[in-house]
């Protein structure tokens, strides 16, 4: 009977031992069949954001606005489209586009549109391996306006300055659907900081912007190592 009983306590202890994972960051899916198309709160809802940035025709930096729920339809940034898969795609795709509601486009500014989902870094996050894949295929972009897929990190305690920037060249995505995988190590840098995951498009003079997605899947690929438990410290409750 005491041998039962104290192997029963070594397990109990074992397994309060053993590391568990905590993770701040949270998987995140999205094939936008079950979101709204006519509601125009339906990406907000979300949890999708978007944010302009505002640069001269010499590319000085002008302003930027936001962050403000991104909407679902219209003339500005985003909306969800019907049509546009493929057989992987189902119905309804994700449209990013510029902000043409900014007029600075007719200035020649060139408008920075960003669409985006984001998170905050913190210590159980650390070591961890994080994927962000995604479908995608080409719109009516046009001219010479620019499309980006991307994962970046922003720390909020030196002015949200950008300490991450992992980008996918959406600019000459093929007009068929094509999948894209992007990652990022999560180091002991960025506890605290903001991560985003979303699509950028930087336009001038009213220029066609839009790309779509789909299949969105951002995930844990490599979880932190466990620390390891000393198996000396173990076996001294057996004395």
């Amino acid at each position: 009977m005491t041998a039962v009983i104290r192997t029963f306590l070594v397990v109990v202890i074992l397994a309060s031992l053993t590391p568990v994972a905590s993770f701040a960051l949270m998987p995140y899916n999205q094939d936008f069949e079950l979101l709204d198309q006519e509601d125009p709160d339906a990406l907000a809802n979300d949890g999708w954001l978007v944010f302009g940035n505002v640069y001269g025709p010499d590319w000085g930096y002008w302003y930027g606005y936001g962050p403000f729920p991104a909407p679902n339809g219209g003339a500005a940034f985003s909306a969800i489209v019907i049509g546009e898969g493929g057989a992987e795609q189902g119905e309804q795709q994700l449209s990013v586009y510029s902000d043409y509601n900014n007029e600075d486009h007719g200035n020649g500014a060139w408008i920075e549109a960003n669409v985006y989902q984001e998170q905050v870094v913190e210590e159980g996050d650390v070591g961890a391996t994080w994927a962000f894949e995604f479908d995608a295929k080409l719109g009516n972009l046009e001219g010479q306006t620019t499309a980006l897929a991307f994962i970046k990190t922003l720390d909020p305690e030196q002015g949200y300055q950008m300490t991450n920037f992992i980008t996918e060249d959406m600019t000459f995505t093929p007009t068929t659907w094509t999948s894209y995988e992007l990652s990022i190590e999560i180091d002991e840098t960025l506890p605290g900081q903001i991560l985003q995951i979303g699509f950028s498009n930087t336009a001038t003079n009213y220029e066609g912007s839009g790309v779509f997605y789909d299949n969105l899947d951002f995930y844990l690929d490599d979880p932190a190592p466990a620390n390891k438990v000393s198996w000396g410290a173990v076996k001294s409750l057996y004395r």
